[in-house]
């Protein structure tokens, strides 16, 4: 066969297998961003995670000594009204004594309500001691049965293997009865 290449194309080396070549990794490039976006886009936190990134919660049904449970994140938020027995007994405690020292004041934003992340910081269970009848354990927090971690009214690790305290997420009262978290 006769070599079909013009004068040009023999003077710069170009061929038609060159253009083959340029485009077919063209091609291969834009197959390759098709597949991998998806996959990148993926990553991205869903609508309903999205959603949840702030909670407002109503503290106005919840009645002095009750607790209630809601969702932040995905992660079980315990909300304590708690009673001036619970306060006295929070307040009282010998800071220095704690394994992870932390005051009441510095936990609460308003003495009678208390709000933490409900899981424990050992191996990340949920504690018990949000309903009633529960064990609330030695301190009258929660209790981790799983590995016996004890927590007290507010919230502070006082027995067992938990490192942590019961952590405080990021919230505000946006009025007298209601609060953001997050």
């Amino acid at each position: 066969m006769a070599d079909t290449a013009t004068p040009a194309q023999v003077e710069t080396g170009e061929t038609r297998r060159d253009f083959l070549y340029l485009a077919a990794g063209a091609m291969g490039a834009v197959g390759a961003g098709a597949v991998a976006w998806p996959l990148i886009d993926s990553m991205n936190p869903s609508a309903e995670v999205l959603a949840l990134s702030s909670t407002e919660v109503d503290l106005s049904p919840i009645a002095e000594g009750q607790r209630i449970t809601v969702t932040w994140r995905g992660s079980p938020v315990f909300i304590d009204h708690r009673t001036a027995d619970q306060i006295t007994q929070a307040e009282d405690v010998a800071v220095a004594t704690l394994p992870d020292p932390e005051s009441d004041a510095d936990r609460v934003q308003r003495s009678e309500w208390l709000v933490v992340i409900g899981v424990c910081t050992h191996l990340g269970c949920v504690p018990l001691g949000q309903k009633t009848g529960q064990n609330r354990g030695e301190f009258g927090g929660w209790f981790c049965p799983c590995h016996g971690s004890h927590y007290d009214t507010s919230g502070r690790i006082r027995r067992g293997p938990a490192p942590t305290n019961l952590p405080v997420p990021p919230y505000e009262f946006t009025g007298d009865t209601t609060i953001v978290i997050g």
